[in-house]
């Protein structure tokens, strides 16, 4: 690498890093040399990030992949578009200079990363870089949960909660593309018509009306799929509304975590330790007889399943 940039100030690249976990100000930018690629990967210089929920996770010291990958300090992020100046996999068609965008195991909050040549992609025609650094980590999401996990069949009733998010924004484009009856949930009045632009049938603003007796209405035999990534505030009554031969699918346990302050003060840890102990437990002879799934996963831990990542 040294001797294909030259100089140092041509070879050093930026990086955000977090050495403990905490609140903004505990994101510090560094620098360090630009890593060399292995045989397989490629190295891209790196144009946009995508910035995520799991990226505060991380942040605040709560996110399990983190510590069991990496640890301390950790430069966070899993997503990002670029320019590839280095190609170390001999069968990859992307050659060095295609603009791409891909995903890695924490690391992309930098100037330059280097990843498996499988874990990119070229950008589509018609693509920003924006757009595309900020795509794969909600659709892959989405699509596993949906696809992987679901398995939506036409005419089949969906719940969305979280909908105008990242992940809930595809769960509601796919659900749609095949051909389900998809309700969406959101926590502002604001997120209504963004919900319905991208196809939901039904729309409950859970600011304005009751959750449950509004999904009721819209589905009253209980629905087939519900995915859920806030947690204990919804995973018990999430479970209740399915029908026999439903699917629950949780992604996460975002009302656990503050929405403001940024971090995990020791005042919000009461809180958290009690919301942890009422989380649901869902017994195996319950669902047997109830006719019902629970299925729970978190992509960060799945990078070895190469038809996915």
């Amino acid at each position: 690498i040294n001797a294909e940039y030259g100089a140092q100030d041509k070879w050093e690249m930026e990086k955000i890093v977090i050495h403990k976990p905490g609140s903004y100000d505990t994101l510090k930018l560094e620098r360090s040399e630009i890593p060399e690629p292995k045989e397989g990967e490629v190295l891209v210089q790196v144009e946009a990030i995508g910035v995520n929920y799991a990226d505060i996770c991380v942040r605040m010291g709560v996110y399990e992949s983190a510590k069991k990958y990496v640890g301390w300090p950790i430069t966070p992020g899993f997503e990002f578009s670029g320019t590839i100046l280095l190609n170390r996999h001999s069968n990859s068609k992307l050659k060095e200079g295609t603009c791409v965008f891909g995903v890695t195991r924490f690391g992309a909050y930098a100037s330059h990363v280097c990843v498996p040549a499988h874990q990119v992609f070229e950008v589509p025609e018609g693509m920003s870089m924006q757009e595309a650094a900020g795509f794969p980590v909600v659709m892959i999401t989405a699509y596993y949960a949906m696809m992987e996990l679901a398995h939506p069949r036409t005419g089949q009733h969906i719940l969305v909660h979280s909908a105008a998010g990242g992940v809930g924004s595809c769960l509601v484009q796919l659900g749609k593309i095949n051909n389900c009856h998809v309700t969406a949930v959101v926590g502002s009045s604001h997120k209504i018509d963004y919900c319905r632009s991208l196809g939901a049938d039904h729309v409950i603003d859970k600011s304005k009306e009751n959750l449950w007796v509004a999904s009721d209405k819209y589905a009253p035999g209980g629905y087939d799929i519900v995915f859920d990534a806030n947690g204990v505030s919804t995973l018990s009554e999430s479970y209740k509304h399915l029908k026999s031969g439903g699917k629950l699918v949780v992604y996460g346990f975002h009302s656990m975590l503050p929405k403001q302050g940024g971090y995990l003060s020791i005042w919000r840890l009461p809180k958290l330790v009690w919301d942890w102990w009422r989380t649901p437990n869902f017994s195996p002879f319950k669902m047997i007889t109830d006719n019902r799934s629970v299925m729970c996963f978190n992509l960060s831990y799945m990078f070895h399943e190469l038809e996915f990542m």
